[in-house]
């Protein structure tokens, strides 16, 4: 199965780190400058077959590690939930007159938590 580059250029901003810097610098340079196999392999003074052999390997590390971790996968979910959680805190003070505002902002400081956006413990 082929995976899309939005989510290969997600998966190497969170694991990317963990490639080695041959992976780490072809994945770059094709992904996210668009070079082609051939432009970076000039660039590297290799071939175009070790460059390919590269980004192959960095892709599929990069998808066993998101097997592993699940990072991508929950940074989505907690995106999602933070969501909900927003549009219910922005429907409450219509419905619950009493206490709604402080419901309301902790409705809120919880959905900024999950996307790490405060320090707040929850």
């Amino acid at each position: 199965m082929k995976t899309d580059k939005l989510t290969l250029t997600l998966l190497y901003d969170l694991y990317g780190e963990l490639l080695t810097g041959k992976q780490r610098d072809c994945f770059d340079l094709h992904y996210n400058q668009d070079y082609s196999l051939s432009e970076i392999a000039e660039e590297m003074g290799t071939s175009r077959q070790s460059v390919h052999d590269a980004v192959s390997r960095a892709e599929a590390q990069l998808l066993r590690l998101e097997e592993i971790a699940h990072g991508l996968e929950n940074e989505r979910r907690s995106a999602a939930i933070a969501a909900m959680l927003r549009a219910a805190a922005a429907r409450l003070p219509q419905a619950d007159p009493a206490e709604r505002e402080a419901v309301a902002a902790r409705l809120s400081e919880a959905a900024d938590a999950l996307t790490g956006k405060a320090a707040a413990d929850f």
